[in-house]
């Protein structure tokens, strides 16, 4: 199964990419981790991507394209599907998809649109805390640590996201709104979308995308 999620940031987009993994044994691809293991890896695309970053530019499409098409193809992931997390994030992404799977005969299942009101992303985001070693994902209020600033998992030291303020949220919000957005609409006019409220508890928001997929 070929599958994209789409939705603010905060709206659960990877939390709902783990839980499709394990239940339907997809391969999650997250345009940001791609970034990351590029970079570590010291590739000329990971090189190129980190001088744009590095100015605190965003990356442009064509490197992005580059690097989750060298993904996509991967035997690996045409065996196993995909969720798309953070990709495709524009227009021009959304066709360059679309090109790149019509030339490996493939075509997507479901494009899923998380959707949430902004006030509830800046609710959200505005009290979470991520582990620095291993990643894991903490909320002040709705999933606090046991141990104040520790990781459950593997005892990492918890930070505070400097972009998870609520002024920079809404700037987040603005550029989402603006450029990714227009991606719904792209994708509007196929039977392949599919729009779920993401407000409830991230069980329920997995069984309706469960719902909506078969």
């Amino acid at each position: 199964m070929r599958l994209i999620l789409i939705g603010p940031p905060g709206v659960g987009k990877g939390t709902q990419a783990v839980l499709l993994q394990e239940k339907l044994g997809v391969k999650p691809l997250s345009s940001g981790e791609i970034f990351r293991k590029e970079i570590e890896a010291e590739t000329d695309l990971g090189r190129l991507a980190k001088s744009y970053i590095d100015r605190g530019e965003l990356v442009p499409s064509g490197i992005t394209i580059e690097m989750m098409g060298k993904r996509i193809r991967a035997d690996e992931v045409r065996k196993s599907g995909f969720v798309l997390d953070g990709f495709p994030r524009t227009i021009r992404q959304a066709e360059a998809l679309d090109k790149m799977l019509d030339e490996m005969d493939m075509r997507l299942d479901k494009v899923i649109s998380l959707e949430v009101d902004d006030e509830v992303v800046i609710e959200r985001l505005s009290g979470r805390m991520s582990c620095t070693k291993c990643g894991e994902i903490y909320h002040l209020e709705a999933k606090p640590p046991k141990r104040e600033d520790l990781c459950d998992k593997c005892n990492g030291p918890l930070f505070l996201r400097s972009d998870d303020k609520p002024e920079t949220i809404r700037e987040r919000l603005k550029v989402f709104h603006e450029n990714t957005a227009p991606v719904i609409e792209y994708y509007a006019g196929r039977e392949c979308l599919l729009r779920i409220n993401a407000e409830g508890d991230p069980s329920e928001v997995f069984q309706a995308i469960l719902d909506g997929c078969k």
